[in-house]
């Protein structure tokens, strides 16, 4: 079932020479990230937004804490191959130096820039050079801290339905106040994101800029922790509120290789069709005591393998039995299925060989380049079943028998490929 989008405003993001990426409007959802490094190594620095860039980011990132940062970005950006965003937090001359330098969009944060007049100064520059800029609220730095019970007491009544109702109005209020200083001024090239840790917190928050603003959201969950739980405590959220119609850019944040949040983000999209994949879409068994191939090695090693070789959509499928196996085979395009330390390939239904466990790898690759050349020659399309598959005798190939645990004997029972 297809989504149906929120619609918003659009903004553009970039220049002639590293391209320019739309967010809102009817452009498709964006992904970032954000360098881990510090901006002032201009060599480092440029390597880490490269290789983001490289794993399929949109726009990066980078943060401007000192005047070196800013006065790096002269340096980085001429080398660069994507649209940089710079960080401000706390001083609003980083901006500035930001956008004399070149950058492509600014990032402020209500709660840590509050001085209207410095707040005008960043938009006027912003506005000569046609630069958007994203207001970022997070839970984190958006809290009044000298008098937190006044403003919890103050605020909490408008979202008093909801456990996180004092946040909610606090991030409500701050956006009302910030953008009523851009609005003044006659600017509207705005991005909106409302982050915390909490992802109840995050839908919640989303749900309610939505309904209020018709800026384009960055979706994000703040501090998400390392991959392994951040993983989960990210895509819960974002899924649903993509799932649902609701953002228009979105950063996955991990305490770890921005290179997997680029890599996650994008795999959430392609999930939702919310993106055309880009390369290889691999499917495989979890394993079970059926195996009789070494498969985990075997997945990461056709992952490795296709992920560097192939370029179109094609769905591979590599299973580790003959229980699910036939039915992976005939819904992909290549497909592998594997027993008694042999796999029989099939490409788009269709069987094209029977091969040793140490084959598998190469002979998969193989296929799947070969398939790829079809497609790009116009001689195959992506997604058709070309004959039905039916299961394998147990006894037979690369079946044992089940009742018994005995081997079956060699060339018993040959694999049905098609209807009888």
């Amino acid at each position: 079932m297809p989504i149906h989008r929120r619609k918003t405003r659009q903004v553009s993001v970039g220049d002639e020479r590293v391209g320019v990426v739309k967010i809102g409007g009817d452009a498709p959802v964006s992904v970032q990230s954000m360098t881990s490094g510090y901006t002032f190594e201009v060599d480092a620095c440029v390597a880490e937004i490269n290789r983001l860039a490289d794993a399929g980011a949109d726009i990066v990132r980078v943060a401007v804490p000192n005047k070196k940062d800013t006065a790096a970005l002269k340096d980085v950006l001429p080398r660069v191959k994507v649209p940089i965003v710079a960080d401000v937090h706390f001083h609003f001359g980083r901006a500035l130096e930001a956008v004399e330098s070149g950058v492509h969009k600014i990032r402020l944060n209500p709660g840590n820039i509050q001085d209207r007049g410095h707040v005008k100064e960043v938009i006027a520059a912003c506005k000569e050079r046609g630069l958007p800029i994203r207001i970022g609220v997070n839970e984190g730095s958006i809290i009044e801290r000298r008098d937190k019970q006044k403003r919890m007491r103050e605020l909490g009544g408008v979202f008093s339905d909801s456990k996180h109702g004092h946040f909610l109005a606090i991030m409500i209020a701050k956006l009302e106040e910030y953008l009523d200083i851009f609005y003044e001024e006659g600017f509207f090239d705005l991005t909106i994101s409302a982050k915390s840790p909490d992802p109840g917190l995050v839908i919640e928050a989303y749900e309610a800029v939505s309904a209020r603003f018709d800026h384009p959201l960055h979706l994000g969950v703040t501090h998400a922790g390392p991959r392994e739980t951040g993983a989960i405590r990210s895509v819960v959220p974002l899924g649903h509120l993509l799932a649902s119609g609701i953002g228009d850019t979105v950063r996955i944040s991990y305490a770890s290789d921005p290179v997997l949040e680029v890599e996650d983000a994008l795999e959430m999209l392609y999930c939702l069709g919310l993106r055309e994949r880009r390369g290889v879409d691999l499917i495989a068994c979890p394993t079970c005591g059926r195996i009789e191939v070494d498969l985990f090695t075997l997945v990461q090693d056709v992952r490795a393998k296709l992920a560097d070789e192939i370029k179109l959509p094609i769905k591979v499928a590599v299973m580790g039995c003959i229980v699910n196996g036939p039915g992976e085979a005939e819904g992909a395009d290549v497909a592998v299925f594997a027993g008694k330390q042999r796999g029989i390939l099939y490409v788009q239904g269709a069987k094209v060989a029977t091969v040793p466990e140490s084959e598998i790898l190469d002979r998969l690759l193989l296929e799947a380049k070969r398939f790829e050349a079809r497609v790009l020659a116009g001689e195959a399309k992506l997604g058709e079943k070309v004959v039905e598959i039916l299961p394998p005798d147990p006894l037979g190939e690369v079946g044992r028998d089940w009742t018994t645990g005995a081997e079956a004997a060699p060339g018993r029972a040959e694999l049905t490929v098609g209807r009888s």
